[in-house]
């Protein structure tokens, strides 16, 4: 069966970066359907931490319509949604409904019932008459390809992101640390409760609030990570001064027990220090040499040029990532389609071979990727 694994969509999203409400890059991404099987959508397919849930949902609407229209073609093909961390309200209802229950353990794939919430009842109103039907945490592609969205891997993570701290102060709060995983119900019984709190915020608060704006990509920007051209001598003096205060804010929070946490957030860290959780993941869930393939980071690969043993797991987990549909400009470059981040990468996995990064928007412009109202930020220089 051959499975295309698409992730990090975000459609909803607040600062309007996910570049799938725009018609040309949706017609990329249906052409890329045509000639298979499957689509898994790997996590993260709905922002659902910008704001009301319908609010997303009405952004996201084009999208499955168009992909209905697509899919749903005789003979209908099969759509399998996995829930990420940003949109884990798909899940909730079923996770909730099963804690009232004596469950047996998560397991690495559970196929569950389209009916399951009200947002997916609707998704898969929407995509009919594809067939659509829900994995948590991830599913068997291939016996040997395992899918998943990747926000366990913010367990193990060393940059002091926000869903790093929040799942670190859950696990020292519960008494379950992260060195002890070595099952699905642990990294859910420490992410769940974080996601359920970030979610009703949310809920209350249009654009997502303070909270919100808060992440990694802002950081990096603020301490240098990113080359964003002429700056005023008053920036430039914050800068210094964030930059400075910067190691003594993780060494107070390694000190916590929050840690361990580095310093270090620059590019090839964060693509280092990600492939380093996910490869514990994959150890810790007994996945052995599996591929892996996740989302997450929004970083793709591996791509030409990058080293192949970074992408091997300590535990022999062939790791290979997603990518995202996200324009993100802090992390690309004047050059379209240059930095590793750009949006429009999508996974292929036939039926034997390794799976295979494809990238569908090289040829665009950032004119043409970027949402209008992201139109406006500058790309920072090669």
């Amino acid at each position: 069966m051959r499975t295309l694994i698409v992730s990090d969509l975000h459609l909803g999203s607040g600062s309007g970066t996910d570049v799938l409400r725009r018609p040309e890059p949706r017609a990329a991404l249906l052409e890329a359907l045509r000639d298979v099987d499957r689509l898994v959508l790997l996590g993260d397919l709905l922002e659902l931490r910008h704001g009301p849930p319908r609010e997303a949902m009405a952004v996201a609407r084009p999208f499955f319509e168009a992909l209905g229209g697509e899919f749903g073609a005789p003979p209908a093909r099969e759509i399998v949604v996995c829930a990420g961390n940003h949109d884990h309200q798909l899940v909730d209802p079923w996770l909730s409904e099963r804690a009232l229950q004596a469950p047996e353990p998560l397991g690495l794939e559970q196929r569950l019932d389209g009916a399951l919430s009200p947002m997916l009842e609707r998704i898969a109103a929407w995509v009919s008459p594809a067939r659509v039907s829900i994995a948590y945490p991830g599913l068997w592609v291939r016996p040997d390809v395992y899918a998943t969205h990747g926000h366990y891997l913010d367990c193990h993570l060393t940059v002091p992101t926000l869903e790093r701290l929040s799942v670190g102060a859950m696990s020292r709060l519960l008494g379950r640390p992260a060195a002890d995983f070595d099952r699905v119900e642990d990294y859910e019984a420490v992410a769940g409760p974080v996601f359920a709190w970030r979610d009703a915020v949310a809920r209350g608060a249009r654009g997502g609030g303070a909270l919100q704006r808060v992440d990694t990509m802002r950081a990096w920007r603020a301490l240098g990570g990113a080359g964003s051209g002429r700056t005023s001598p008053a920036r430039k003096l914050r800068k210094l001064a964030l930059a400075g205060a910067f190691p003594l804010a993780v060494a107070a929070l390694n000190r916590a027990g929050l840690g361990p946490l580095r310093t270090n957030i620059s590019a090839a860290e964060l693509r280092r220090a990600g492939l380093l959780a996910m490869g514990e993941v994959a150890v810790r869930l007994q996945l052995g040499d599996a591929y892996v393939v996740f989302g997450h980071t929004h970083r793709a690969g591996p791509l030409p040029g990058d080293d192949e043993q970074e992408w091997r797991g300590r535990g022999g987990a062939r790791l290979v990532n997603a990518g995202c549909w996200t324009y993100d400009s802090i992390f690309l470059t004047s050059t379209p389609g240059e930095s590793p981040y750009w949006p429009g990468t999508c996974v292929l996995v036939d039926d034997q071979g390794p799976p295979t990064p494809k990238r569908l928007l090289l040829d665009r412009s950032h004119a043409e990727v970027a949402p209008a109202m992201a139109a406006g930020l500058t790309p920072s220089p090669a």
